[in-house]
């Protein structure tokens, strides 16, 4: 017997290290593929001390994809802790920087990251499967796709004063208004935002009808969904219940974000420093579920947004018996949402209120422990924080979106592996497949490690006795 075993250095998760190993019987089957995160994440714990109102500063360091995430997060949390709701202007600017980085996320991920694989092909040369040869294939929608990523940084730029970690958020509110000018010029942006959206949404959507033996056998597999929902079960990013469906689509749970722990809990594996985590009452493995752009779509019922809605009864007719259970539908629900998001946009910049100067609430109810929880480009995001009487934080809780979806990152890779290698030699288009699968569900990670489309891989083939019988490399 031989062992396989693939390499992927760097494959982050949360700005950090993984690799991937598939082992195969005698006879070049695959037994099983695991993903494993083998990089400690102590941020939690060094968080302890500092003060609660730190944290919006803090921890967008956590990632330089998705800081705006985590900023408004923590800022949710220090509302809650020290029990200083701000006001409504102050929630609208931040509703709308989250709506900025929503766009500039799912912009780069389809358009430079993913739409390599979909558009140039899984087996293209991987010289030019990249951002190059997207700009050599069809310059005119590359051009567009740049745009409509700096239209989400333009937004994130102007309310927090740059594009990466912006200073904005605060315990109680935002530290500053939205002037009239400005707001204009964001509006002057949305047309051609939605334009790019409409043209991507048609270019998936084109793909997948000449693409279904992939779309039907590439991680295609059960599981339930979770995500952030309106009263009425609208699709909702930054603030509002969680809802937990089950495989079939039928309603599992719907909670307050505050109350995660009364439903969540997390399993550990030995092979992966970062941890499972599973609806409580079915357990695990049962427990399992999706987060992100294909489980949001999932669990939601309508989007309140006419252009991302009608989008939205074209995503539940692939499935109207239950789920959209493909994997590389990920993509498709990716561009729905950041079409909501420039929808939503809209909406707040013609809000009257948008430019009010009541933007921060002073009063203090101080209750030493606060959740702030959204929906991240990536899926749904904690932050709990616990304080002393001084204001230190004695304890840190986060569960972030790649933690929702480690089992499903993992079952995809096997799924992959499974599906793609059947006793043939292994070739680059089946490492690529391999990358793809968790490329699906994580942005951060092809951020973090394509810069021109490319992850350093090493495949060591491996013997019984484990020695060294083959090596293959590429990107080292």
């Amino acid at each position: 017997m031989s062992t396989q075993k693939i390499t992927i250095e760097p494959v982050t998760r949360i700005e950090g290290h993984a690799k991937v190993t598939i082992h195969l019987d005698d006879a070049g089957q695959v037994e099983h593929a695991y993903l494993h995160v083998n990089e400690f994440r102590g941020f939690e714990k060094f968080c302890e001390g500092r003060m609660y109102f730190e944290m919006p500063s803090i921890t967008p360091r956590i990632c330089g994809i998705c800081p705006v995430s985590h900023h408004l997060a923590a800022a949710k949390a220090a509302d809650a802790l020290a029990g200083s709701p701000p006001p409504r202007p102050a929630s609208l600017l931040r509703e709308l920087m989250h709506m900025g980085q929503v766009i500039q996320s799912h912009a780069l991920h389809f358009f430079e990251l993913a739409s390599p694989d979909l558009l140039l092909g899984f087996d293209h040369d991987p010289e030019t499967r990249n951002v190059v040869g997207l700009i050599r294939t069809d310059p005119d929608l590359a051009l567009k796709a740049v745009n409509l990523r700096k239209y989400g940084q333009q937004i994130i730029q102007i309310l927090g004063g740059r594009r990466i970690h912006p200073n904005f958020a605060v315990p109680g509110g935002v530290n500053k208004a939205l002037k009239a000018s400005d707001r204009d010029a964001l509006l002057a942006g949305i047309d051609t935002a939605v334009e790019t959206l409409q043209t991507g949404v048609g270019l998936v959507r084109d793909w997948a009808e000449n693409n279904r033996e992939d779309i039907e056998r590439f991680a295609v597999f059960s599981s339930g969904y979770m995500g952030m929902v309106t009263p009425e079960n609208g699709l909702e990013l930054y603030d509002g219940d969680i809802r937990l469906i089950d495989s079939s689509g039928a309603q599992l749970e719907k909670f307050p974000g505050s109350d995660y722990l009364d439903y969540i809990s997390e399993h550990v594996e030995s092979w992966s420093y970062l941890k499972f985590p599973y609806y409580s009452k079915l357990g695990w493995p049962d427990g399992v579920y999706r987060v992100g752009p294909l489980g949001r779509l999932n669990v939601v019922e309508k989007i309140d947004t006419p252009l991302a809605g009608e989008e939205l009864k074209r995503f539940k007719a692939l499935n109207p018996g239950g789920p959209v259970e493909n994997t590389l539908y990920y993509h498709y629900a990716r561009l729905i949402e950041a079409l909501f998001a420039v929808e939503k946009a809209r909406m707040l910049l013609e809000d009257p209120d948008i430019l009010s100067t009541e933007i921060l609430n002073t009063r203090r109810d101080y209750r030493g422990e606060g959740v702030g929880v959204l929906e991240a480009p990536r899926g749904t995001l904690f932050h709990h924080y616990w304080a002393d009487e001084n204001g230190q934080l004695t304890r840190v809780n986060m569960i972030v979106a790649t933690g929702h979806n480690n089992w499903a990152m993992s079952k995809a890779v096997d799924s992959v592996a499974k599906t793609y290698i059947s006793g043939q030699p292994v070739n680059e288009g089946l490492l690529n497949r391999v990358e793809a699968a968790v490329r699906a569900y994580d942005p951060c990670l092809s951020c973090s490690t394509h810069a021109v489309g490319q992850m350093p891989m090493v495949i060591e083939v491996r013997d019984s006795a484990d020695h060294l019988v083959q090596t293959l490399s590429r990107g080292v």
